[in-house]
């Protein structure tokens, strides 16, 4: 059994939460909490990679370091 890492975004929507894998395209779920939203994307993550490698595919490999920060961008106008 192989372990993969993924950065897994969770963001709030109209409906809850908004859980997805960037490197993963189209590998998305949506939840009423963050904690089921965590549980949901690593179901989804898993059934993903496996249909993968199934497949045949590459499983993308994400590089280190990972930076994620928010910025705040002035617009004139």
């Amino acid at each position: 059994m192989a372990t993969y890492n993924f950065t897994v975004i969770i963001e709030p929507d109209e409906q809850g939460f908004h859980a997805y894998a960037p490197a993963l395209p189209g590998c998305h779920t949506f939840a009423d909490t963050i904690d089921e939203a965590r549980a949901n994307i690593l179901e989804a993550i898993e059934l993903h990679v496996r249909s993968m490698l199934e497949d045949g595919e590459a499983v993308p490999i994400e590089h280190e370091p990972l930076f994620i920060t928010r910025l705040s961008v002035p617009v004139t106008g």
